[in-house]
């Protein structure tokens, strides 16, 4: 079939390259059925078929997967096979022709992502550590997807790698825990150890001044390793590592199955010693785990046993609720108001000193909270610095409204009664008294008697009495002395206060 689609499309006018793409086949491939008879076609095919191949034994694990992930390449597919088949040997360029010929053969096409990198000058043995973070979704038995977490670190000089997975984002705790692994690994530190712009590691840069957050400035005080914070969008510096994040992407974590973390992380170690530091690095073209050796011994020796070590693995991981809560033992300890929708998965991290609990941010390792412990259950154990602070608003709007409103006589008693009737809507109440009061004051006075006489503490049931008094008066009058109430504001006549000036006048002849 593939012989009669080359020729019919050369016939219909399309060049060689036009049928290697529509058939997804090689050029060399349609040059070679292209020269040929439809029976020299046929009887090549026959010999080739009845060629034993070193890995026709495999044939039918290679294709289920080609077909199953289109996108594995050679390399993947010869790790999975020693994976399954540790005795197996075979070389790069057999299993890439198998591949590529089974390719061809059931027309299976692979993406190809290609992305451009500049080439930086070669550090000598000992110098510098790359780290970057990445993340991945996996599949599990039960055929779920889960999202998991891994940091990476990278020997510049060598290539040698080491790899740390979590099931949940990352703390500044685990990554102090990783950078020790890693360091157990690889055998030392180096002088200097390269970063992204991350929030485990930095608050920000500024203009080169950078700013860390605590406990990792405490971590490098203590280990005394340089670091280098690469700026945003700039692959390049760290290029290495960027490589080994998505060496690990695409040939350990794409497609494999997840059981449980211990084990991930134990095939990631078995991953690293068969492949990931094993296989010739197509820069150096040498091996990571020959190179290593040598890169050792000019690495700084570290100590075995860190003292952050005693802290984080007391640390419990816990979800924040929507009510600003954490559950704790069957209680509810209440962290500070807005704690929820501001950290990472809405996870805090929980420290036990003795009888008291302590929370923290996941990532600064900010103290959020502070309680003691309960022994009942059931109980919400909550801070008031973590309420919502609203007396201290009511009462600023309170001696607002009094500073303006207040030589009307009741107002005050009117105050207190609504505070008193609407507990929980006292700010509501007083907001709306305001806004009501801006009408006329005369009628404000007016219908604040009537509220009064009849007992309307409502700041709506004064709004509707002042809007149907102002819609029965749109115009501004003179205030008849026999609509005041008893206790209301005494209008005086102007007189009264002509005749009060006149005596100061006598009183004080020198006064201008």
């Amino acid at each position: 079939m593939l012989y009669v689609e080359i020729h019919r499309l050369k016939k219909r006018g399309f060049n060689i390259s036009q049928i290697a793409n529509e058939l997804k086949v090689s050029r060399p491939t349609v040059y070679k059925y292209l020269e040929m008879t439809f029976e020299e076609a046929d009887n090549w095919l026959s010999v080739s078929y009845q060629k034993v191949r070193k890995l026709d034994s495999y044939r039918d694990w290679i294709l289920a997967w080609l077909e199953e992930y289109p996108h594995l390449s050679a390399a993947q597919v010869k790790d999975w096979l020693i994976e399954r088949y540790p005795d197996l040997t075979v070389g790069d360029s057999t299993v890439r022709m198998y591949v590529k010929e089974l390719r061809e053969k059931y027309q299976i096409e692979k993406e190809v992502k290609v992305r451009q990198y500049q080439a930086v000058p070669e550090l000598p043995m000992g110098k510098q550590i790359q780290v970057d973070w990445g993340q991945t979704k996996q599949k599990t038995k039960e055929g779920q997807l889960i999202k998991l977490y891994f940091i990476a670190f990278v020997l510049s000089h060598s290539r040698y790698k080491f790899m740390w997975w979590l099931d949940r984002p990352f703390r500044v705790e685990d990554m102090i825990e990783a950078h020790e692994a890693a360091f157990q690994y690889f055998g030392g530190m180096t002088e200097e150890i390269v970063y992204d712009q991350d929030a485990l590691v930095a608050v920000s840069e500024n203009a080169g001044d950078l700013i860390l957050t605590s406990k990792f400035q405490q971590y490098i005080q203590e280990r005394k390793f340089q670091i280098y914070l690469c700026r945003k969008a700039d692959p390049e510096t760290k290029g290495k590592i960027e490589n080994v994040v998505k060496y690990i992407k695409n040939n350990f974590a794409d497609s494999r199955v997840y059981n449980d973390l211990s084990d991930w992380n134990e095939r990631g170690r078995s991953w690293l010693k068969r492949t990931g530091n094993h296989q010739i690095h197509h820069t150096t073209k040498k091996r990571p785990d020959e190179v290593h050796p040598i890169e050792k011994a000019h690495l700084r020796q570290v100590t075995q046993i860190h003292s952050y070590r005693s802290i984080y693995t007391e640390s419990i991981a816990r979800n924040v609720r929507k009510d600003n809560t954490i559950m704790y033992h069957s209680n509810r300890y209440s962290v500070p108001i807005g704690t929820y929708g501001n950290v990472p998965d809405n996870k805090i991290s929980l420290l036990l000193k003795k009888e008291e609990l302590i929370i923290y941010h996941p990532i600064s390792g900010e103290k959020l909270a502070h309680h003691v412990l309960s022994k009942e259950k059931g109980k919400l154990i909550q801070s008031v610095h973590h309420t919502r602070k609203q007396s201290k608003k009511i009462e600023q709007i309170k001696i607002s409204l009094l500073s303006q409103y207040g030589e009307i006589a009741g107002f005050e008693e009117f105050i207190e009664v609504i505070c008193h009737n609407y507990p929980r809507y006292q700010r509501d109440q007083l907001l709306l008294l305001k806004e009501s009061l801006t009408a006329d004051k005369q009628i404000c006075c007016q219908a604040l008697s009537i509220c009064l006489k009849n007992k309307l503490y409502s700041a709506n049931d004064l709004r509707e009495v002042i809007q149907e008094l102002s819609r029965k008066r749109p115009i501004a009058t003179k205030l008849d002395k026999s609509q005041l109430p008893s206790y209301g504001i005494a209008i005086r006549d102007l007189s009264v206060y002509t005749h009060l000036l006149e005596r100061k006048q006598l009183n004080e002849p020198n006064s201008k």
